[in-house]
């Protein structure tokens, strides 16, 4: 699986282009829908999936409508032959936030629930307690699973484990 990283909007989210052979999955299309898919090209888009429904992380939906489009409500009907993942739910920076785990690649795309060196605010739709469970869970995965975030740099769940703050003990 490839990935590829395009920053949209002024919050410059990364949206995400996974691509196995010709079929591409996008993850949050926060803006800039020609950006998105001038990048793609003639590749087929099997699916857009939402991390969480903030307005930088859906503003190009509108124009993707003939595209299904995937979140915590019915991110369990995904099926797909190319794009084998495990759905977490992650809550804390927002109530409906998901990390779509690729066991078979170490990758986890988080949104904003995890930053490199940081965590997603809790005070735009979610709350401290459901942050930290969400932490305490994603604590349990392999080390070496690297982490792209809604914003900034990826990174490891290790590095996170060893360096961030908000991984080592309450909130």
């Amino acid at each position: 699986m490839k990935i590829e990283i395009v920053k949209v909007g002024y919050l410059e989210t990364n949206c995400y282009i996974l691509s196995f052979n010709n079929h591409v999955l996008v993850i949050d299309p926060g803006a800039d829908y020609d950006r998105i898919v001038k990048q793609i090209g003639n590749r087929i888009i099997d699916g857009i999936i939402i991390t969480h429904k903030h307005f930088d992380h859906i503003g190009a939906l509108k124009e993707f409508s003939s595209i299904p489009i995937y979140d915590s409500d019915n991110i369990n009907d995904f099926k797909n032959p190319y794009f084998k993942f495990i759905v977490l739910k992650t809550p804390g920076h927002t109530k409906d936030s998901i990390t779509i785990y690729f066991e078979k690649e170490k990758v986890m795309f988080v949104g904003d629930f995890i930053f490199k060196d940081s965590i997603g605010r809790t005070d735009l739709g979610g709350n401290d307690l459901d942050m930290q469970a969400s932490i305490n869970l994603i604590k349990k995965y392999p080390k070496d699973v690297i982490i792209y975030p809604g914003h900034g740099p990826k990174t490891s769940l290790g590095y996170e484990i060893e360096n961030n703050y908000y991984f080592r003990g309450e909130l």
